[in-house]
């Protein structure tokens, strides 16, 4: 299957941004929705992955102070390389903004997917939203 990474903004894309993360986190994580949404989506820049058939399948965001954050892959597009791209999109992104290091709070379900980026472990364990967490950071040269 072909996929399609962009970059974009909420106004631009918020419809398929939100229906993403509604599904991943609100849906099937049960993540409370006055948790999912914030003041920050207006200013991060969002990378938006689409299928062949231009069917919105996995979303990402980041702050300008490097942070990366609201990645979620449709379940049936997981374990194809789409994460992978998508977080490839965001630091170049970072990188083009200047930003010298790159940092997120990963669920710890996905902190070898974040290690084998290059990210690493910086916190102890936390909840967010009831799900377990720790915060990784990734070194860049800007």
């Amino acid at each position: 299957m072909k996929y399609k990474v962009k970059t974009t903004s909420w106004n631009e894309s918020k419809n398929a941004l939100s229906e993403i993360r509604r599904k991943v986190f609100i849906e099937e994580q049960n993540v409370p929705e006055e948790l999912e949404w914030d003041e920050y989506d207006q200013d991060c820049t969002h990378v938006l992955v689409t299928d062949e058939h231009n069917k919105a399948v996995a979303c990402g965001r980041l702050k300008s102070d490097g942070h990366i954050g609201r990645m979620a892959v449709l379940k049936e597009h997981r374990a194809t390389g789409i994460g992978t791209a998508m977080l490839s999109e965001l630091i170049n992104h970072a990188e083009n903004m200047k930003i010298n290091k790159v940092y997120l709070h990963a669920q710890t379900s996905a902190i070898k997917f974040y290690e084998k980026q290059g990210f690493e472990v910086i916190s102890e364990e936390f909840m967010d939203a009831g799900i377990a967490h720790k915060t990784m950071k990734k070194s860049l040269i800007a």
